[in-house]
């Protein structure tokens, strides 16, 4: 017997599929759009209102950012696996448990990394060769965004546990009104109030705070078996254990991609040339979004993949799969060579009238973005193993794949060839070699995991849902 489903939930574990997957990907792809906005609007203020060195020292930040928060957005797709995996074997008390701890896990990791950020922004700075005449600025910028990070793991965790029963509606109506709101705060503190970078980075962090109290408000208001009662709110250690296991490769996987980043960064800043630094924080930008649009078919896939295989249901898990490679590889054909023949016009919106980072930014979009697809395909990879319950394996082959030779690339390759060019197309070639990795990987062990689930096991657990609802 089947449970009733919410207004705002997907129905994953039957019917058909290619619409669903669109159906979920499309709200998920938009509101990862608005939240790359925050920082865009961020860098196109800064650009146009406050020059040069503040556009610089807003996009020198992006990578440490990133290796900061990775370890704690790897919990959250542990949050988001784990919950899917329950709801898709009918385990009803064990979704309330999952719910609880995954926001409780969400406060902490916010607390600790407002400690770190605000404590070890500037010798982070200084680590990676920050300009000397931007790294006061992008200290500043760093210490308030840091702010904002109990904010930023509430939301995030809380529309992962959304995403698990197929929930990507309400999240992107969330972060619609977290955009309005940090687009308008922007222009106000930048050219109202003068505030340069510290305009942005306050901009940004309120915004946050409104799309975690919305989300919250999301939780605390479900009638179904996601509501948060603030009463319960706690760690479960055996909760905990089974998030870790999927979240922290993850988490780990993300921060030693961001490592590798903040070496090419550093390589970046180590020109010292001002327009460079800018030139690529702007194409960075305008890669994110195509990054942003891909990244959705990866999060698509693990959620289908998590409930199918909870459910018993591999055949749905194989072509969860070959649709989203088919949807990740249209999305960055299309949007990475857009990027490319629109590269000068997109530029300038960050760096109006500015013909050398303009110059910077089309040529590292040439290489990153125009081959931008086969990072889509190698995530999407990663997608479906973690959902299937594999995630330290993806976890190895991308630290040595993608990150492992690509810091082997900055250190010899790069060394004999020193130029930008040589070191931007480090990317496609790791990417190419670590998702053929991931493939083979999936094909050797597809049988193997399969083997563990049954769909008649996964039906009879299915009525307790039936019950602990009507309950």
């Amino acid at each position: 017997m089947e449970r009733r489903r919410s207004a705002h939930e997907i129905d994953m574990t039957h019917g058909p599929l290619a619409g669903k997957l669109l159906l979920f990907a499309i709200p998920l792809m938009l509101s990862s759009l608005l939240q790359l906005l925050f920082n865009a609007a961020d860098v196109v203020v800064v650009g146009r209102y406050a020059g040069d060195a503040a556009l610089a020292a807003v996009g020198s930040t992006t990578a440490l950012i990133n290796l900061m928060v990775n370890i704690f957005i790897g919990l959250s797709v542990g949050a988001n696996v784990v919950v899917a995996l329950d709801l898709g074997a009918g385990r009803a008390e064990d979704v309330r448990k999952d719910v609880h701890t995954s926001v409780t896990l969400a406060l902490i990791g916010g607390v600790l990394l407002t400690a770190l950020g605000t404590v070890l922004s500037r010798q982070m700075l200084v680590w990676t060769s920050t300009p000397a005449d931007v790294i006061d600025l992008a200290t500043l910028y760093l210490r308030i965004y840091f702010l904002g990070m109990p904010a930023n793991m509430l939301y995030n965790f809380g529309a992962a546990v959304l995403r698990a029963q197929g929930d990507t509606q309400r999240p992107l109506y969330i972060l619609f009104a977290a955009g309005v709101l940090n687009a308008g705060l922007n222009l106000y503190f930048v050219i109202v109030w003068q505030m340069s970078v510290a305009g942005v980075a306050l901009a940004t962090i309120l915004s946050q705070y409104l799309s975690a109290a919305l989300i919250l408000a999301c939780l605390v208001r479900d009638k179904g078996l996601l509501r948060l009662d603030l009463k319960k709110l706690g760690l479960d250690v055996a909760v905990v254990g089974r998030i870790a296991r999927v979240g922290l490769p993850a988490g780990f996987q993300g921060m030693v991609f961001s490592i590798s980043n903040v070496v090419i960064q550093s390589s970046i800043n180590a020109f010292d040339n001002t327009a460079i630094v800018a030139g690529s924080a702007a194409s960075s930008n305008i890669e994110g979004f195509v990054y942003a649009s891909m990244n959705t078919f990866y999060q698509t896939c693990l959620t289908f993949s998590s409930q199918n295989y909870g459910a018993g249901e591999t055949k749905r898990v194989d072509r969860t799969l070959l649709l989203c490679q088919l949807y990740v590889t249209i999305t960055g054909l299309v949007l990475g060579q857009l990027s490319v023949v629109f590269g000068r016009q997109l530029a300038s919106i960050y760096a109006p009238g500015e013909e050398a980072v303009i110059d910077q930014a089309v040529a590292r979009l040439r290489i990153v973005s125009g081959t931008y697809c086969l990072c889509g395909m190698m995530d999407t990879m990663v997608g479906v193993l973690r959902g299937i319950g594999y995630s330290v394996i993806p976890m190895v082959v991308s630290m040595v794949g993608a990150c492992g030779l690509r810091l082997v690339w900055v250190a010899t390759v790069f060394q004999m060839f020193h130029t930008l060019t040589v070191l931007y197309i480090s990317y496609p070639v790791t990417w190419t070699i670590t998702a053929l990795t991931h493939l083979v990987f999936f094909l050797a062990v597809r049988k193997r995991a399969y083997a563990k689930v049954s769909r008649p096991a996964a039906q009879t657990t299915a009525v307790h849902l039936k019950k602990a609802h009507a309950a």
